[in-house]
């Protein structure tokens, strides 16, 4: 029995059901809807418009059409509400392990940083404890330095002619007297070795150079000193520089060595770092704990207090004074002699406080009441005496614990030594400030500073004899 609709709509109806739910056709892509369809046992036929409409609404297999309806009998109907109950639930899964991934991702992340801090750390620590094991003597372990020759017993000879009166420094030389690092903050420097060596007839001179700038400053600074001694009276100059001093006139003979070789006539390095000292390099070494910090503190006190160069004290350091001696070789022609010393360490030294300095403390200014505002305020120099000689020997105790060291409180023995030069270790025990401060308490049984500044030239003045023979 044939059963005909006069609406289109009721007949949609009845072949598709409810028409808000999704057709089967969208869900099994492989079968297409026949041309007629059954009800209640019987043949339901579809309208030629109809059919064209059903064609476009849902996809076709072409294989069905062609008779090929295997893939269709095989098919069953399912209830699509199915795909929707789980949309929701398999969009939490979804959320959930996104979430899971980027927490472990996180988690890792953290691990990561942990892991570098504390290899940074452990690495920063190392470092810090390692210190200037590897760098204390390296000058003597180069290859291809030239030897050195031990001249004590001479120098303790010409010191004993010198204190019974015998004085054999020539007059035919000018005398350079070349200060060291923090020179301009004590008047004091040198001083006594300056007029020791008046009294006795000789031109004695003290170079005024900013001692806190860096060394290739000072040593285009020096070299200008030198020709305008040289040209002024027509003598070479004799050279002592101490601490950063020799450092600085070893740089003016080294890069200007064509300029000075015959305007110099020696030069005497007094406890001089001249392969470097562990004590700017302990300061300023990268990559130890509490670098940066340590660093702006050496700033502050150099630059703003001292209005010095902060180069000053980097170019002391081993890393500097490497790179700079493999480019500037001293030249072999000029008599050299590097002094070094061993400061004391004993229960008495610390106690002591033997030398004095003066200095101009910025902090300390008094305002100008004449002209009625605060705005002009001016530094006041004040005497401050410095326990020179205990804070060498708590800096000498702390090199000798550390790195098992020998030094006079700033400069190893094994830094001082300056290559193809005659080294001097007296068995005194003198720290770094004895050879250039006076001493509130002279032993006049020992020899003093100026005296071993003469005796270290006089030594220069026999060297430069010899060469001279060698040479003709």
């Amino acid at each position: 029995m044939m059963i005909t609709f006069g609406n289109d709509l009721i007949a949609e109806d009845l072949v598709f059901g409810n028409a808000d739910l999704p057709r089967p056709s969208a869900v099994f892509n492989d079968c297409s809807l026949p041309s007629v369809h059954t009800y209640a046992g019987e043949t339901l036929p579809v309208p030629g418009k109809r059919k064209k409409r059903l064609k476009k609404r849902s996809p076709v297999n072409t294989s069905v059409e062609n008779g090929d309806t295997n893939n269709c009998s095989q098919s069953f109907p399912i209830n699509p509400s199915i795909f929707q109950g789980l949309v929701i639930p398999l969009y939490g899964l979804r959320l959930a392990w996104r979430f899971t991934f980027a927490c472990w991702r996180r988690f890792l992340f953290l691990v990561r940083c942990i892991q570098i801090k504390t290899q940074s750390l452990v690495s920063r620590v190392q470092k810090t404890l390692h210190g200037s094991s590897d760098d204390i003597g390296w000058l003597q372990r180069t290859p291809g330095m030239p030897p050195v020759k031990d001249g004590t017993t001479r120098f303790m000879d010409l010191l004993h002619d010198i204190r019974n009166g015998k004085h054999t420094l020539p007059d035919s030389f000018v005398y350079l007297l070349i200060p060291g690092l923090f020179s301009n903050l004590s008047p004091l420097y040198f001083v006594s070795t300056k007029r020791f060596f008046s009294k006795m007839g000789l031109a004695c001179h003290i170079a005024k150079i900013h001692s806190e700038a860096a060394v290739e400053r000072n040593a285009w600074e020096l070299k200008q000193y030198i020709e305008e001694l040289y040209w002024g009276s027509g003598k070479r100059v004799m050279l002592l520089g101490h601490s950063k001093g020799g450092v600085d006139a070893a740089a003016a003979l080294s890069i200007y060595s064509s300029e000075l070789k015959d305007k110099v006539a020696g030069l005497a390095l007094v406890q001089s770092p001249y392969g470097g000292t562990p004590i700017a390099s302990d300061i300023l070494r990268k990559g130890q704990i509490a670098d940066k910090e340590t660093r702006k503190i050496m700033e502050l006190l150099i630059c703003k207090l001292i209005k010095g160069d902060m180069r000053a004290l980097d170019d002391l350091t081993y890393e500097k004074r490497k790179e700079f001696i493999m480019n500037h070789k001293l030249p072999e022609s000029i008599p050299l002699v590097s002094f070094n010393s061993e400061a004391s360490t004993g229960p008495g030294v610390l106690s002591t406080m033997s030398h004095i300095a003066h200095a101009e403390i910025p902090w300390l200014t008094l305002p100008s009441f004449g002209r009625g505002d605060l705005d002009s305020i001016r530094g006041c120099k004040v005497p401050v005496v410095i326990p020179l000689a205990a804070a060498m020997a708590v800096s000498a105790l702390h090199l000798k614990l550390r790195y098992g060291e020998k030094s006079d409180g700033l400069v190893t023995c094994k830094d001082a030594v300056v290559p193809n030069s005659v080294v001097v270790h007296p068995e005194r025990k003198l720290d770094h400030a004895w050879m250039v401060y006076s001493s509130w308490k002279m032993d006049p049984s020992e020899p003093d500073a100026s005296e071993m500044c003469e005796a270290l030239l006089t030594m220069l003045v026999e060297i430069g004899k010899m060469k001279d023979e060698q040479g003709e």
